[in-house]
């Protein structure tokens, strides 16, 4: 009779250590998948910040620089893309363009010295240095977080739980192909 209960309770305790074995995996896996989203949110919360400075940056320089109205529509065009992109790569992609855009903007106003000494201007593009370097921060992040993920449910014992998880590699925030723009924050100089 002893040795009954004591198998039973071995028996227990293996079950209880292997549920809680399993529980442990899966509330990882899902808090990694939270982390994830978070490290994405980031992104795309620096991306809304870099599109709403981009109106404001427009019109100073339109105020100047009224014959270049070519300009004014490509940024405006880059910018509904960036807002209406979903997902990584498209939002890498419309973040290349804004980039293109903002910079053939940036050149345009080289050519106004009024307008580079205009305080509104300056601050804007301090601003709009500092959403670059944060977008910059937030990618690596991201992408940091994504590769733990993806490693975490391609891995044993996390592969057996991503089926029942509705579980799927996270995609990697990368530049377009032939794009450096995205890599490094525009250049400004006066």
């Amino acid at each position: 009779m002893k040795n009954i209960l004591i198998t039973l309770a071995v028996i227990v305790g293996v079950i209880v250590v292997a549920a809680l074995a399993v529980i442990g995996i899966r509330n990882g896996l899902i808090e990694k998948d939270e982390q994830v989203k978070a490290a994405w949110s980031q992104i795309d919360t620096q991306l809304q910040r870099r599109a709403d400075l981009i109106p404001n940056l427009v019109n100073t320089v339109k105020g100047y620089a009224k014959h270049e109205e070519k300009i004014f529509s490509e940024v405006s065009a880059a910018r509904s893309k960036l807002l209406a992109a979903q997902g990584p790569a498209e939002k890498a992609a419309a973040g290349a363009a804004v980039e293109q855009s903002i910079g053939r903007l940036l050149a345009i106003a080289e050519r106004y010295p009024d307008l580079k000494a205009n305080q509104n201007f300056m601050r804007l593009q301090d601003e709009l240095a500092g959403t670059e370097n944060r977008i910059s921060v937030a990618r690596m992040r991201y992408n940091e977080t994504v590769k733990i993920f993806n490693a975490s449910i391609r891995k044993f014992p996390g592969s057996l739980f991503v089926g029942g998880l509705g579980l799927k590699a996270a995609e990697y925030f990368q530049p377009p192909a032939g794009s450096k723009a995205v890599s490094l924050p525009p250049t400004v100089s006066f």
